[in-house]
């Protein structure tokens, strides 16, 4: 009776420890945009990534550098302080409204011959909001200013 009760055991123990590596799996290649990493335009210079590899950069928009191009691309820089980078928008949608120079913003996409070739855009939701990516990035650089005081 008792090496019934063991062999149970791990047979739900190994099923158990099965499904989860089956789930793991499922999500990883359902979902690869919710494994991106953040980076500083800092970060980018310093080891720049494979143009194959999807990621988010951040920072704030650089005064006078938002530049229309034609339908819903435009072109922007974005700095942390230390570097700059610059960013072509060749998404679907339109820039979004509460995108600004001297705002901070998150872009998603691939860094190619020195450009950031982005196909997501998100920018701040109110006058005050930053993502913590982005705040974390220009504190590293020394260049944060709280809105608040």
């Amino acid at each position: 009776m008792k090496g019934l009760k063991k062999r149970r055991r791990v047979q739900v123990i190994v099923l158990a420890a099965g499904a989860m590596a089956a789930a793991f799996g499922a999500f990883y290649f359902a979902a690869p945009d919710a494994l991106q990493f953040f980076r500083s335009p800092s970060e980018v210079v310093a080891a720049p990534p494979p143009p194959t590899e999807v990621f988010r950069i951040g920072g704030l928009v650089v005064d006078g550098s938002i530049v229309d191009g034609e339908g819903n691309q435009f072109e922007f820089v974005v700095t942390d302080g230390g570097e700059e980078i610059p960013v072509k928008y060749i998404g679907k949608d339109f820039r979004p409204d509460l995108f600004d120079e001297g705002q901070g913003t998150v872009a998603t996409g691939r860094f190619e011959d020195g450009v950031f070739f982005a196909t997501k855009l998100l920018a701040k939701h109110d006058e005050t909001y930053m993502p913590a990516e982005v705040i974390d990035a220009l504190k590293d650089q020394g260049v944060y200013k709280d809105p608040n005081g």
